[in-house]
């Protein structure tokens, strides 16, 4: 037995010979309602009315607004009938306290779960809220401030914080405590809101070695001053140079600030780019300053140390009396720089060569000329002996002065003078004043310069001197050397 679905084929069965298939009809093809659907899809029940008007879809759009006015129109109460709503019963008793106390307004008011905190028929409620009777707040001094205004800004009285303000100063300098300071204020009960709250206790910290409270007793303030035990300590930093001075010195825990000036100090010697290896160790000994109450303060650097394969290098920093300088193990360091003007005025002639003005030919100017009032006063160029003073030919009254390094200047057409041969002199020393004595048109100063007897412009000419201490400075020099050099490393 087999069957077959295709059309036309016979469908065969145990009886041979005889045909089971019968002729199908197929019904003739009709809208279905996918297709209706689809042509509904494509017109525009509600086109724009502001557009095509008097349109085919047009019409159609107002017939589409007809239809739905009319059937609102039918299905609705009337203009004068309510519509009856379903409203609930009103909470009473229990019910509208348990309901009143799930509320958010407890919530608002700082409740963890609104229970325990609504406002019964028992709570009477208050005209203003009452001020707590003391306040606790901090103020802090910002960079320039005043310290009775940071007060008054935080709510202190007038009074009160000129008083504080007073009584600090009685410790420090206002000025000197530093910005960022925070001041803890306590202020108490006010009679009312119309004045400042009285300032009942201020502490801070006035210096690093002291802290002040002030508090109050009876109608006035008293202070209290604690001080701060400092151990002062320097610091030393060691370590090898490796590939980089600063970051291997940086990561041994010395400042950026410090480092620079280590840097600065040893380029005063040597190079730092040829002459330090990576083999080398530096040695810094910084001061420092530790408070019993944990705080640390860095200060200067005093010692840079490099120990080279050649040699140690250790500079010390020391006041010899004109300043700090950076002073080697033997007591000796190296002075830099320019003459300075020895008189206030112009310069009215250089170096070189020149037409006389009273000889009236061409010659060599073998210094330079300043002019100035008559009588303003003449100051040395820089340290020095005076080799000679008094008259000399065309330059009239004449000072030379005899410095380090073959080096001698000299000061002409003065009107008067005020040292003496075999005076020593400092820098900026008055050693006359201008005049026109010798063979000069007007007053000024003539100012040579000579170096192992040639004269030189003076302008182009810089100068090293080197300074030892001796006596009772080269013995606290030797002093703090050693104090530096006992200090133990990282502490």
């Amino acid at each position: 037995m087999f069957l077959r679905n295709d059309p036309g084929i016979e469908l065969a069965g145990g009886t041979a010979g005889r045909s089971l298939a019968r002729p199908v009809s197929i019904p003739a093809a009709r809208p279905t309602l996918d297709r209706w659907r689809a042509q509904a899809d494509r017109i525009d029940w509600v086109p724009d009315l502001g557009a095509d008007i008097g349109s085919r879809d047009w019409w159609r759009g107002l017939a589409t607004l007809s239809a739905l006015l009319a059937a609102t129109w039918v299905v609705s109460p009337g203009f004068d009938n309510p519509i009856v709503g379903v409203q609930p019963a009103p909470i009473t008793g229990a019910a509208w306290d348990e309901t009143r106390a799930q509320g958010i307004a407890p919530l608002a008011w700082g409740s963890d779960t609104g229970r325990r905190m609504a406002a019964n028929d028992l709570v009477a409620p208050l005209r203003e809220a009452p001020e707590r009777p003391v306040i606790e707040l901090a103020a802090t001094l910002g960079d320039g401030d005043h310290f009775d205004q940071a007060l008054q800004r935080a709510g202190v009285g007038r009074r009160d914080a000129a008083e504080a303000a007073r009584l600090v100063a009685q410790t420090t300098s206002l000025g000197d405590i530093p910005s960022g300071t925070r001041i803890a204020l306590t202020l108490g009960r006010r009679p009312s809101k119309t004045v400042a709250r009285p300032l009942e206790k201020l502490a801070l910290r006035a210096r690093f070695d002291l802290a002040v409270s002030i508090d109050r007793a009876g109608q006035g303030l008293a202070m209290t001053r604690q001080p701060i035990a400092i151990d002062h300590t320097p610091l030393r930093i060691q370590g090898l140079v490796g590939s980089s001075l600063y970051r291997s010195a940086r990561a041994a825990g010395a400042p950026a600030k410090v480092v620079e000036g280590y840097i600065k100090a040893l380029a005063t010697r040597l190079s730092i780019g040829s002459d330090v290896r990576a083999a080398d160790s530096f040695d810094l000994v910084v001061e420092r300053e530790r408070a019993a109450t944990g705080e640390t303060r860095l200060g200067n650097l005093v010692l840079a140390g490099l120990d080279r394969a050649r040699g140690k290098l250790q500079l010390v920093r020391f006041n010899d009396g004109q300043g700090e300088q950076w002073f080697d193990a033997a007591g000796q360091t190296q002075r830099r720089g320019f003459m300075g003007m020895p008189v206030a005025g112009r310069v009215t002639s250089t170096y070189g060569l020149r037409m006389h003005p009273l000889l009236g030919f061409m010659r060599m100017h073998k210094g330079m000329d300043i002019g100035a009032p008559y009588g303003a006063p003449i100051y040395a160029a820089i340290d020095g002996a005076v080799a000679f003073a008094g008259r000399s030919g065309g330059y009239g009254n004449f000072v030379k002065l005899a410095h380090q390094g073959g080096l001698a200047t000299g000061y002409g057409h003065m009107s008067r003078i005020v040292v003496r041969g075999g005076q020593r002199v400092r820098q900026g020393q008055v050693i006359g004043y201008v005049g026109s004595t010798g063979m000069s048109t007007g007053p000024h100063l003539h100012w040579e310069v000579w170096r192992n007897g040639a004269a030189i412009n003076p302008r182009s000419i810089s100068f090293n001197s080197v300074a030892t201490l001796t006596g009772a400075k080269l013995r606290a020099f030797k002093a703090r050397l050693a104090g530096y050099l006992t200090v133990a490393p990282g502490r």
